[in-house]
Formats: structure tokens, C-alpha cells, sequence
């Protein structure tokens, strides 16, 4: 289960994307997923199999915070266990059940470990993202490997190229001006992941990037006392799908109507990088000197280096 990405936390949606009375199916590394609301209202998951007959429990329906079966309607609770079986009152349910994840919602958002049982039940890495702030979302799919899509968004180099026309005008214009100019890219290891600084000709840029181990990018650009972060969730789907969520938390201009806005200008931004990240050969992130890197490429080796030594070959 979960190949090359087990035993993690990752961020898989908004806890408002979760109804109370209906099941929510996801994919995750190649893993189909059905999460629901519980009698409590916290959220569960469960592998999106009955072990009857092997159907999606997805397609079943919520009822009071169990799931049923849509094939022959067996019920399981949100520990996996089988809580009913129709037309067999004598039967001996406690050697059955559904395969249970650990999920948890903290602040808005929904948590998933890629892992079965109750084990695997230790915490997120981190405990809150949004700090109370305005937070909206959109996800996106693309043809590539999960690893390939978040070395995107740990890259900045890049900027002044594939995001000219958008947010990388400033740094355009300074190569422009000076075809020598040097970048310096840091990476600094912290408990969950690091920190990733870059500075343009000795001038430090005023967004800052933090790396959270295993598939997170938070991108900090406060101004003026107004916080605004972009946090990108790279969650892969199969060997060549990745579904980027995208997660906008903001302190200023809370209101639901400027949601719109920012929807926007972050579907131009990722639809730049989608092109170029969907072209990479090849669609994931190689081994060893297969490929040529430079000084400016700190970020992303250093994420070569913890996925190789943490993930890479994992299964639950």
C-alpha cells in the first residue's frame, strides 16, 4: 500500500469539502480512499474496499456516521469495524472489517497518514496552517510524478523565466539588466523539513519558502503587517498524476467575494508551470548524476536527498 509514500501525513482537502452525510472518495499514491463524518462529526477514512465483495464503499451512503455498503449494504463505523450485516443476524462480525487511515482536521483542513491502523495515529507535523485566516482552495491535476511537481515549487530560479509575465517580472528585468547577475539559493534543514532563502545580487527576495517534509511548500509573503501565504500540497494520484492543491490563507480582504481573485491569479501561475513541470523526461525525479545540477539548485537537492533517505521504496 502506498508505494514510495507511506507511513506520512499529507494534507488531502478542505474539512468543508467533507459533508455529514455523504462519503468523499480520493486517490492517493495509487491508494482509492473513502473518508466520511463520523457520529461525532470528525472526519474518518477507510481504504475504499468492502472486504465482502470489494466494492467501492464510496458509492454507499453515510448513515448516522456509519458507512453502508452499496452492494449488499453492510455498515462499517469509522474504526473499520463491521457494525451490520443484513438478512444474517447470527453472523460473527468481529473478525471483519474495512482497512481504517488515521485522519484529522485541524483548522479547516483535512489530514491523512498513509498508513492502516490505529499505529499509525501520531500527530501531523505541523498543528495549524491557516492561524484563523481567510483560506480558500483549488486543485489541479497534472502528467507527472508527484516529486517532479513539488521540486517545482521548491525552485526559484525558474521564476524569471516560466513566470515572466506573471509574479517573476522583478527578477526578469535584473538579469536583463545584468546577464551576470548572481542568485544564491539556501536550504536549511529544520525538524519537519527546512527553510529555503534566494537572493538576487546580494538583495535577499521577500518571499520566503518553507519546505514541510514530505510533500508541502508554504510561500510566506507577508507586507505591511498583512499576512499572505500560498501553501502548495503536491498529493500523488499514480505513477504520473499528481493533484496540486493549492491553499491561499490571507488576513486582509476576508471577504468570500475576493476568494474569486486569488483563484485566479494562482490558476495563471500553476497553469505556466504545468507546461513546463508536464514536459520533464523523465516524469520523475532520477537517481544519482542522471541529470546535470548547479549551485542555484540547493532547494531541489536537498529535497532529492530527504526523499531518497525517508520515502523513496516505503509501503504500509
Amino acid at each position: 500500500m502506498f508505494e514510495g509514500f507511506a507511513n506520512v501525513w499529507t494534507i488531502v482537502g478542505l474539512a468543508r469539502e467533507l459533508k455529514a452525510d455523504a462519503p468523499l472518495p480520493l486517490t492517493v499514491a495509487g491508494e482509492k480512499i473513502v473518508s466520511f463524518r463520523g457520529p461525532d462529526g470528525a472526519p474518518a477514512a477507510l481504504i475504499d474496499q468492502c472486504p465482502h465483495r470489494g466494492v467501492a464503499l464510496s458509492l454507499g451512503c453515510v448513515e448516522q456516521g456509519e458507512i453502508r455498503c452499496p452492494f449488499h449494504g453492510w455498515r462499517f463505523g469509522v474504526d473499520g469495524s463491521l457494525r451490520h450485516i443484513p438478512w444474517n443476524p447470527e453472523a460473527k462480525r468481529d473478525s471483519i472489517r474495512a482497512t481504517r487511515l488515521p485522519m484529522r482536521e485541524i483548522d479547516g483542513v483535512l489530514w491523512l497518514r498513509t498508513a492502516p491502523g490505529e499505529a499509525a495515529d501520531a500527530p501531523p507535523p505541523i498543528v495549524s496552517l491557516t492561524h484563523g485566516l481567510r483560506l480558500c482552495a483549488q486543485s489541479f491535476v497534472w502528467r507527472a510524478h508527484w516529486t517532479r511537481v513539488m521540486e517545482n515549487m521548491l525552485d526559484s530560479p525558474h521564476v524569471a523565466f516560466v513566470h515572466r509575465r506573471t509574479f517573476g517580472g522583478a527578477m526578469a528585468r535584473a538579469l536583463d539588466q545584468d546577464p551576470q547577475a548572481r542568485m544564491d539559493v539556501s536550504f536549511e534543514p529544520h525538524d519537519h523539513g527546512g527553510k529555503i532563502t534566494a537572493s538576487v545580487v546580494g538583495r535577499q527576495r521577500p518571499a520566503t519558502l518553507d519546505y514541510v517534509f514530505p510533500n508541502l511548500m508554504e510561500l510566506s509573503l507577508d507586507f505591511r503587517g498583512r499576512v499572505f501565504r500560498i501553501f502548495a500540497v503536491c498529493i500523488p494520484i499514480g505513477e504520473r498524476e499528481t493533484r496540486l492543491l493549492l491553499l491561499t490563507a490571507r488576513g486582509f480582504l476576508r471577504a468570500s467575494l475576493f476568494d474569486a481573485l486569488f483563484l485566479w491569479s494562482n490558476r495563471r501561475i500553476a497553469e505556466e508551470d504545468r507546461a513546463i513541470v508536464e514536459s520533464s523526461t523523465p516524469p520523475f525525479s532520477p537517481f544519482g548524476g542522471e541529470e546535470a545540477s548547479v549551485r542555484t539548485d540547493a532547494a531541489t537537492l536537498a529535497f532529492r536527498r530527504l526523499y531518497r533517505q525517508r520515502l523513496a521504496g516505503s509501503s504500509a
